[in-house]
């Protein structure tokens, strides 16, 4: 099988390729903007090239780019805090409807990432059944660019040729190149060698205690199991969540990261900084898996201690996956 894999240098893309190679599949072009603190992602995998994402959308628009047997598209900008209308929207709405036609016009498979981010503050839960998907409202640009290209996914009648990925809180090996979207893993392991503590956000919501703001944690390893089950299952498609289905605390996270390092908990709760809209920020996030499951993928989910550990574990040997 011939597969196009944008983001392939990235986080999530890197340890998908891993998984890809462990399937048997090597015969994969990787789409992205290479950089030196990416490279070590891609160290010792095996794919037959790198082509950088713009002169890939040049050759796709211009006709030279041949059609591979699958794409999966996990490519974007993925900063939530990016104010940046226009770059976000070419990188994940316009960039993705282009890709999405020549695929499908092709008649080719489409596997693409879409965020829990679309949810927003979660007034409207977290089914994603198509008809719930509708009625969202994204806190911020990132969400809004995401959810855009899911409901064009819907309105075109795609949504039976394509599956979609909704990743919740993703976290594990690989990230270290994200900076400021890096989760609170590694900055928990990191700021507590450095300082024995771990500064956490104030909750601004009444009921919720600092520290208590939970988010659907899954660990990357997961996430990867998931998006091979739909590979190597060509007649499953829609739009799936990719969570745990159990919300966690950041305190839970945070305490998981004091107990491997051996380090008794510290936390302190600090102010929002100023570039962070307290209106909109996601208090609970919990991916509702029932549509997951229906779609057949029996497979477990990490418990956030063990997934912590084993990351940990990663981050201890400098290992990549």
């Amino acid at each position: 099988m011939k597969i196009i894999l944008t983001g392939g240098m990235g986080f999530i893309g890197s340890c998908l390729l891993k998984g890809l190679n462990e399937e048997g599949y090597t015969d994969i072009i990787i789409v992205d903007t290479p950089a030196p603190e990416k490279e070590k992602n891609i160290a010792g995998k095996r794919f037959k090239d790198v082509i950088e994402k713009n002169k890939f959308l040049y050759l796709v628009k211009d006709g030279k780019m041949e059609l591979p047997d699958s794409m999966i598209h996990f490519g974007a900008c993925s900063s939530t805090i990016n104010y940046d209308v226009e770059h976000m929207f070419f990188n994940n709405y316009y960039y993705s409807v282009t890709l999405a036609k020549w695929i499908l016009y092709g008649g080719k498979r489409f596997l693409y990432a879409s965020s829990a981010a679309t949810y927003g503050a979660g007034e409207n839960g977290f089914s994603d059944e198509d008809e719930e998907t509708k009625k969202l409202k994204p806190l911020n640009i990132y969400g809004l660019s995401k959810h855009l290209f899911d409901l064009w996914i819907i309105a075109n009648g795609f949504v039976d040729k394509v599956t979609g990925f909704k990743f919740f809180n993703v976290f594990g090996p690989n990230e270290y190149h994200k900076g400021e979207m890096r989760s609170v893993v590694i900055k928990a392991y990191e700021e507590i060698q450095k300082t024995g503590r771990k500064k956490l956000f104030k909750s601004y919501k009444p009921g919720i205690r600092d520290g208590e703001q939970k988010r659907d944690f899954v660990y990357i390893k997961d996430v990867v199991d998931v998006a091979l089950f739909f590979l190597n299952h060509p007649e499953r498609h829609g739009i799936y969540n990719t969570g745990t289905g159990k919300a966690r605390s950041f305190n839970d996270l945070v305490n998981a990261v004091f107990a491997c390092l051996g380090v008794s908990p510290s936390i302190e709760y600090v102010d929002m900084p100023q570039e962070i809209d307290r209106d909109k920020y996601q208090y609970f996030t919990e991916a509702d898996t029932k549509k997951l499951r229906s779609a057949g993928f029996m497979g477990g989910f990490t418990e956030l201690e063990e997934g912590v550990r084993d990351y940990i574990g990663y981050l201890n040997g400098r290992l990549h996956m």
